[in-house]
């Protein structure tokens, strides 16, 4: 069977059957031909949304033993600051689909990076409610960024996604390398005030609206249920869904299972370590800037991991290297946490990590590798980081309980490294060259319509 170049072939496409499909359009934005000017501030704009997506979470760790001084709040209580967004990544993903087709995907990209400043605002008010409201929409906005970043890359970027998910996934570590290294000596330059350090962090995501400005002007284009077929990047941001497979279509898909299996361990064993990695280090006798120092320099080794794992998973066999080979570096040093956190600590975060950035940007490929064209990325991202997320909530909160009881970091770190085996089969499974069962149902009704 002819595979046809929807960019260039205007024959129309036939099934092993015989029989014959719509011909796919042409790719063409939603205002046009985008120039080489215009695809590179596409591009940055999603970069720097990518950059914010950790910011608002990454930047209460190192100021976390503040917060539970000043307010009085226990342990267990003080880390919902940092699972109440984590629960909000799965439990406002859900709301994705039906935001986008009523405003279109740019548009909604710009108005969550207002959302997210103005979260990250109210934590400047002196209360409790302001506190954690700004957090539960902190954790909204990112939650519908997170789903449609991968969309929004499979879209604009399809002949690049591999580089694009690689930059993203690495943006992501970037935001949180900064907001944890930051944060501290921010907080000593505004005269102690945790509130104003967290403040901040608001001023990235008024820069990422600003410049997605020219994105939320475009207009999103009408199409038919052949251009959903097609899964070009004007149908991903209409405000429509006529012709597309419904994101039911995939629940029971174990390729689907297995990417959201991946997010949602993967996912866990990191926001515990960000929630709880300092507070670890300073219990072990380290002062509170070196302990959100070194969670920050585990960024750095993450971001050249964030970098080169797409490419390189994509070259090896078996798949299922890449998984193991992040699932170990990450159990060696959850490992010398446990064993002698303060005198190996370069070594640990440097391990942590590695695997931490093979992890992110492995499963965030999953995402897009499994899925067929962008409508269906945008199903598969949703399910992932949606169940995913919503399971990822646990871990902070169950360290911190963990740590209530036994009054040691013993037995979190011991339960992190357990759940690594999970993480490992799930991440092998999804590492098999298939695409979700989605499209092939999907295309079957467009023949018998036909």
């Amino acid at each position: 069977m002819k595979r046809l170049d929807p960019n260039t072939d205007p024959e129309p496409s036939r099934t092993e059957e015989g029989s014959v499909l719509v011909a796919p359009p042409r790719r063409t934005a939603p205002g046009g031909d985008r120039s080489r000017l215009g695809l590179l501030v596409l591009g940055a704009g999603l970069i720097l949304i990518g950059l914010n997506l950790r910011i608002g979470v990454a930047s209460v760790g190192p100021v976390l033993g503040d917060i539970l001084d000043d307010l009085r709040l226990s342990a267990t209580v003080g880390s919902l600051l940092t699972t109440i967004p984590v629960f909000a990544f799965g439990a406002f993903a859900f709301l994705t689909p039906g935001l986008t087709r009523r405003f279109g995907m740019h548009r909604v990209l710009g108005i969550l990076m207002i959302v997210l400043a103005a979260g990250i605002a109210l934590r400047l008010q002196p209360s409790l409610l302001a506190l954690f409201s700004g957090t539960v929409l902190v954790g909204a906005a990112i939650a519908v960024g997170n789903v449609l970043l991968p969309t929004a890359i499979k879209s604009d970027f399809s002949h690049r996604a591999g580089l694009m998910m690689g930059l993203y996934s690495t943006a992501l570590f970037l935001g949180a390398a900064l907001a944890s290294g930051l944060t501290v000596p921010i907080m000593s330059a505004v005269g102690g005030s945790w509130r104003w350090a967290l403040g901040i962090w608001a001023v990235p995501a008024v820069l990422a609206a600003l410049l997605w400005i020219p994105q939320m002007l475009r207009r999103p284009a009408s199409f038919s249920g052949a251009g959903a077929v097609a899964g070009s990047d004007a149908t991903a941001d209409s405000p429509s869904e006529i012709g597309e497979p419904s994101f039911r279509s995939i629940l029971t898909d174990p390729i689907a299972w297995a990417v959201t299996g991946f997010m949602g361990l993967q996912s866990m064993s990191y926001y515990a370590a960000l929630t709880w990695v300092p507070v670890i280090f300073q219990d072990s006798g380290m002062a509170a800037d070196r302990a959100g120092w070194m969670l920050s320099f585990s960024a750095f080794p993450a971001i050249l991991t964030c970098l080169f794992t797409p490419s390189i998973a994509q070259r090896l066999r078996p798949r299922w290297i890449g998984v193991a080979a992040a699932s170990v570096l990450v159990g060696a040093g959850f490992a010398g946490l446990l064993v002698a956190p303060v005198a190996g600590a370069y070594v640990w975060m440097t391990l942590l990590g590695m695997g931490q950035g093979a992890a992110i940007s492995l499963s965030l490929s999953y995402i897009v590798w499994r899925s067929p064209d962008a409508h269906h990325t945008g199903h598969v991202s949703t399910m992932a980081q949606g169940f995913g997320y919503l399971f990822a909530g646990l871990g902070p909160l169950g360290l911190g309980w963990l740590h209530t009881v036994t009054g040691s970091w013993t037995a979190p770190l011991i339960a992190l490294l357990a759940l690594l085996v999970l993480q490992l089969v799930s991440g092998a499974f999804a590492s098999q060259d298939r695409h979700v069962r989605a499209r092939s149902a999907h295309t079957r009704e467009v023949l018998v319509r036909g």
